[in-house]
């Protein structure tokens, strides 16, 4: 396998792993997205995708804590509000984070950066 096929077929992991910290392994999958980050070089596509997903890991933690401090806040966990301010935010933004993480999962078959993302480099 040659450094291209091997950095795109990083870059594939980095996006897959993104999508499946937001999905089914939520804390195991961004620990292995650090550990690719280590074995990319500055400047190359997959480095790009890892930094991308990183990036939007965080912001969708921080989107849930904001959410979690929320409810807790106006109301607390008895509060009928709660299922509101948590249902709006899984239809939402959590949804959002997942439509772009299977966005960048299928920009990085094709070996292409993001055009327009707020999020790129």
């Amino acid at each position: 396998m040659n450094n291209d096929e091997l950095q795109l077929k990083r870059a594939a992991n980095s996006a897959l792993l993104s999508l499946l910290n937001l999905t089914a392994l939520p804390v195991i999958a961004f620990i292995l997205l650090a550990f690719l980050y280590k074995k990319t070089q500055p400047d190359s596509i997959d480095r790009y995708y890892v930094m991308v997903g990183i990036k939007t890991n965080v912001m969708a933690a921080i989107a849930l804590f904001f959410v979690t401090a929320l409810m807790v806040l106006l109301g607390g966990f008895d509060s009928p509000w709660t299922w509101v301010y948590v249902i709006s935010y899984f239809v939402f933004v959590h949804a959002l984070f997942i439509l772009f993480a299977t966005w960048t999962l299928v920009r990085s078959w094709t070996g292409k950066k993001l055009t327009k993302s707020f999020l790129s480099e």
